[in-house]
């Protein structure tokens, strides 16, 4: 099993290069690599090198066919306008094989799946809330990014859906206070083993971001090129108006646009438009919300 996942691993990464397939076999998913490769062309870069590694987590054999939960850390070099940078991801994939053929490779969650109902509640403030006063630590929300954008800091409960929750912790440690406890709506806060709904929903979180009056606020921009690190990015999918997911720009490209971090499918300095992603959609919506300095 060891030596199939691994040959598996090396056919994906050698095609992101433009090597050529091992034996001439189709690959698994392939549309995934030729998408990723298509939105660097249109930016004008490039996948100079791909190196991954994989771990298997549980595994299981049933006459011809086997199957595997597996763990696996792709790093792309990437070249832009001279320049180059490292994008990475992360995920937990579930594969088959039918002897020596893999069938299926499938990630064990999917992006933009929050789809959790919460209500649509308007902001009532306590006076405390109203008399909060902050910095927000721009370097501090993106080091803590930088520093758990692969893993989960004990500190914080851990969701399966994790992209909201992961923004919220960065955001939060970058200085941003927690404001409006014990309110489930229309506040901002995890504590003792409860949160509001805004600290683990996009959808939630996208609707408060731009109408917070205390604590963390933030202005709606016009165009991704104009925001910061430490900043974040909201994204609709199917364009149906219920917000999906959420990033934090961690740099900005040699274009000047943003280089996000995100979990739930865990990754690293990748561009944010999101066209390589399987919830990718045409119909896609962004929303930039520029977080204020002093508040």
């Amino acid at each position: 099993m060891k030596e199939k996942l691994k040959l598996h691993i090396q056919s994906r990464i050698d095609q992101y290069v433009n090597k050529s397939r091992q034996s001439g076999r189709a690959l698994i998913n392939e549309d995934t690599i030729s998408r990723k490769q298509e939105m660097h062309r249109r930016r004008g870069a490039e996948i100079v090198k791909c190196v991954a590694t994989g771990r298997i987590l549980s595994m299981h054999k049933d006459e011809d066919e086997e199957t595997a939960v597996y763990e696996v850390h792709v790093r792309y070099l990437i070249k832009l306008n001279g320049e180059l940078y490292m994008e990475e991801e992360a995920d937990h994939r579930y594969a088959v094989w039918y002897g020596d053929d893999i069938v299926q490779d499938v990630p064990l969650h999917e992006e933009g799946n929050n789809t959790e109902e919460v209500p649509h509640a308007p902001l009532v403030e306590d006076e405390w809330d109203r008399n909060v006063r902050f910095t927000y630590n721009r370097l501090e929300a993106v080091r803590y990014a930088e520093q758990w954008w692969n893993t989960f800091n004990p500190k914080y409960k851990k969701f399966d859906v994790d992209c909201t929750n992961y923004i919220s912790q960065c955001l939060h440690e970058g200085g941003a206070p927690m404001v409006g406890y014990p309110k489930k709506s229309g506040a901002w806060w995890m504590r003792n083993k409860d949160w509001s709904y805004t600290w683990t929903v996009a959808n939630a979180l996208r609707w408060y971001l731009p109408v917070a009056k205390s604590g963390m606020k933030s202005r709606e921009v016009a165009r991704a090129d104009l925001l910061m690190p430490g900043d974040v990015i909201c994204y609709d999918f199917q364009g149906d108006g219920r917000f999906d997911h959420i990033t934090i720009v961690v740099a900005k490209d040699p274009n000047n646009e943003p280089l996000v971090n995100a979990h739930t499918y865990n990754s690293r300095m990748r561009y944010w438009k999101y066209e390589d992603s399987t919830a990718y959609t045409p119909n896609i919506k962004y929303k930039f919300f520029h977080i204020l300095d002093r508040n």
